[in-house]
């Protein structure tokens, strides 16, 4: 897949996205995911190719935005939905739930907590749901919402797999 040689760009390594991927087998077919922060697309095409119900896409940078929509074109990806704008002003407003969400922001830019948050307090994820995290090593998640089901490192990358911890009624 071509992408835009940008220098914010950094597309998930292929043996990272296999490795997610691999978690996620069955948790995709038939799900509705979010890929926020999109960039290349990647993580959203790759879970379209493996059977996502819908893939809503969320970027900001138009030179992406026009090159996702001619990578969804081509590969007549129709459950892929491209909408351009500012993730964190994105998550604040909407009212639309997910299966998944990859979250994998520029790195450096201090989106990962922030957009956690917004996701477990916008209620984003369904029952049941998981996000996908991806960091710049050593950069430390405040994620009191949420428990580590899976995690690993691939060179400057940190990647992780949670879901969100369920309140528990007292008695």
């Amino acid at each position: 897949m071509a992408v835009p040689d940008l220098t914010q760009l950094r597309p998930t390594p292929d043996r990272v996205r296999e490795t997610v991927f691999n978690w996620l087998r069955n948790h995709i077919a038939g799900s509705v995911c979010l890929d926020l922060y999109a960039g290349s697309g990647a993580l959203g095409f790759e879970a379209a190719s493996r059977g996502a119900a819908r893939v809503l896409m969320v970027e900001h940078n138009r030179t992406l935005i026009e090159t996702l929509r001619q990578q969804a074109a081509a590969l007549h990806a129709e459950m892929v939905e491209i909408v351009q704008a500012d993730a964190i002003k994105w998550l604040a407003a909407t009212d639309c739930s997910f299966d998944l969400v990859f979250l994998d922001p520029p790195f450096g830019a201090g989106l990962v907590n922030g957009s956690l948050e917004l996701i477990n307090s916008r209620s984003i994820l369904r029952p049941g749901g998981l996000v996908y995290a991806e960091a710049e090593t050593g950069l430390v998640l405040t994620m009191a919402d949420y428990q580590i089901v899976k995690q690993a490192q691939a060179g400057q990358v940190q990647y992780m797999l949670l879901e969100p911890i369920k309140e528990h009624k007292k008695s």
